[in-house]
């Protein structure tokens, strides 16, 4: 959430950034509102002033016996009452529409942020391990494919007991995810992450301090329909990534200035109804309503946040460079930024299993793996989240920065496509090895059941 006073005393600058984002915000509405509140702040301190004296008076006229005096100040003082009522009433009203309303205005964006429409004006940074590709087939089948073929990858069964947009992994498949998980996490410890095991219900609450609320309600998923009427009405959802426990977790702190930096690392399954109606994705774990990933949550002071965002970025990218997949990171324009960001880069890996139309040379394509942003004090705002400098200072604001590190199933994606061999295997990545038990092969499974025996050998 911005700062009330700055939108009011920037409205231009305001204009402008909201502009650049292509933001549908009616910023002059709510600077109108804004002075009314304002108007009706100072009409009630008018009026209590008014109030004051009044009192003030009633007990000299009391003290002189001045009776009929006495009774027209009591009467004029009850007037002043109700009005002054009436004047808090619509400010507290009107209170609460702004407070509405600054939940829907997105952060400003830094000012190095390059400007853009949409995700076509991102600018590429630099890219990573072009140098020395590995050999891949000249045909590369597609993880979806390729998944099937093995059986390590389910989607007809997932769309029988849940629906489209999920997937079962099976045998290396899902030895391959948990390794994954555990080759990320350990990364992350040496460069000092602390590990969470969150909760992945959360409440609406802790969806509005990070920003996902209001404006993504749509594409979460609530928990409700209890059996039990005393849960019917449960505020909880399922989580669309481990930023929003993590960083609730201090909602309402203040923390000291020796806590900070303060780094966070949690795994989390993450649940999105939007993430699997694209109709180029129809197919495969690229964009699906459930998927598993670790999430690196950072709160710093203020004037280290962006240095802190470089070294964030840095910390995912580790993860690639120790698999040896290539890829390439992004900045991301004013019109691609998400809600409660400031800046963000992506890091996009290569899998060259589908040619699309933004693959690089080599064809293929690329996948977002992990989005690293500064939200400044954006969610601080929102979510009360404070530190004090000195003991002795006042509390203020600090800064939160997150990054995936990384999302689990498009990381699959490319080490299926990009260490395919020509006999249709898949060489494990090197560094992964020993997190299966010095596997060096994924050869896939025999199929189970009827489905899987050919026409004639069916009964």
């Amino acid at each position: 959430m911005l700062d009330r006073t700055y939108v009011r005393e920037n409205a231009d600058e305001v204009r402008d950034a909201l502009d650049n984002r292509g933001a549908d915000v009616d910023l002059d509405e709510l600077l109108e509102i804004d002075e009314r509140w304002r108007e009706l702040k100072a009409r009630g301190d008018e009026l209590r002033h008014e109030r004051n004296e009044i009192t003030k008076k009633i007990g000299t006229l009391v003290s002189e016996g001045k009776r009929e005096e006495k009774d027209e100040a009591i009467e004029q003082s009850q007037e002043l009452k109700d009005q002054i009522e009436e004047v808090e009433d619509e400010a507290a009203d009107l209170q609460d529409e702004l407070q509405e309303r600054m939940l829907e205005v997105p952060q400003i964006p830094h000012e190095s942020v390059p400007l853009g429409v949409d995700e076509r004006h991102n600018e590429e940074d630099r890219r990573w391990g072009f140098d020395d590709l590995r050999d891949v087939p000249e045909d590369v089948t597609p993880h979806y494919e390729l998944g099937e073929e093995m059986d390590i990858i389910d989607e007809e069964r997932a769309a029988k007991t849940t629906g489209s947009g999920f997937y079962f992994l099976k045998g290396d498949g899902a030895r391959l995810e948990h390794a994954l998980v555990q080759f990320m996490m350990d990364i992350h410890r040496e460069q000092d992450y602390v590990d969470v095991f969150p909760p992945v219900p959360v409440k609406s609450a802790s969806m509005r301090g990070t920003g996902q609320f209001p404006k993504f309600v749509d594409d979460a998923y609530r928990l409700g329909g209890s059996n039990d009427e005393e849960y019917d009405d449960e505020d909880l959802w399922l989580c669309p990534t481990a930023e929003v426990p993590v960083t609730n977790m201090y909602a309402d702190d203040i923390l000291l200035t020796d806590d900070l930096p303060l780094k966070h690392q949690a795994y989390t399954p993450n649940f999105r109804r939007e993430a699997g109606e694209h109709g180029t994705e129809t197919r495969g774990i690229v964009r699906v309503h459930q998927f598993n990933k670790v999430e690196l949550v950072n709160f710093v002071e203020p004037d280290e946040s962006y240095d802190r965002l470089e070294g964030l970025l840095e910390e995912a990218e580790v993860v690639l460079q120790e698999l040896g997949l290539p890829y390439r990171i992004l900045e991301l324009c004013t019109g691609d930024l998400t809600f409660a960001s400031a800046k963000t880069y992506d890091i996009e890996v290569w899998a060259p299993g589908d040619d699309m139309d933004d693959g690089p040379e080599q064809g293929g394509r690329w996948l977002e793996v992990s989005s690293a942003s500064n939200f400044e004090d954006f969610q601080a705002r929102r979510a009360g989240l404070r530190y004090r400098p000195e003991r002795h200072e006042s509390a203020e604001y600090l800064h939160t920065l997150n990054a995936s590190g990384l999302a689990i199933p498009r990381v699959m994606v490319a080490i299926l496509e990009y260490y395919q061999n020509e006999d249709g295997t898949v060489a494990i990545p090197e560094a992964l090895q020993p997190y299966m038990g010095d596997q060096e092969v994924i050869e896939g499974h025999e199929k189970v059941g009827e489905a899987a025996l050919g026409a004639g050998e069916r009964e």
